[in-house]
């Protein structure tokens, strides 16, 4: 048997608003820029770490609802993220198997996907 693929991918947002746009919206701010490494520590604690890889990402173009982290499979959005919120999620969706619904990104930042050929015809019209 070979080693199993992981179940989990999570892309955490880490872009920080460019200094010569302050007051923009960013993922990453002072109170934010731990995020990322709490995340991972704690899915290290966890024992997750291999079963659930941590990604780090640059913008994924919802700044106002920041910061942000992306679970897949599922194209699964988290919003607002805080250390309380993390570790909900990781417990709740990530090991239970559970959606937290109330830390979605709202869904008229986050339809639906459309297909690169679908966009292409609607460029065209």
């Amino acid at each position: 048997m070979g080693m199993p693929q992981p179940s989990f991918y999570i892309f955490k947002c880490e872009q920080s608003a460019p200094p010569q746009m302050p007051g923009k919206p960013s993922c990453v701010t002072e109170e934010t820029q731990d995020l990322f490494q709490f995340m991972a520590m704690t899915l290290m604690q966890k024992g997750l770490i291999g079963n659930v890889i941590p990604v780090k990402t640059a913008c994924l173009n919802r700044c106002n609802a920041g910061p942000l982290m992306l679970v897949e499979p599922g194209h699964t959005m988290y919003a607002g993220l805080t250390k309380d919120k993390i570790v909900k999620i990781i417990d709740e969706h990530i090991i239970g198997g559970n959606i937290v619904e109330e830390y979605l990104i709202d869904e008229e930042l986050w339809d639906k996907a459309v297909s690169p050929a679908d966009m292409i015809k609607q460029m065209a019209q």
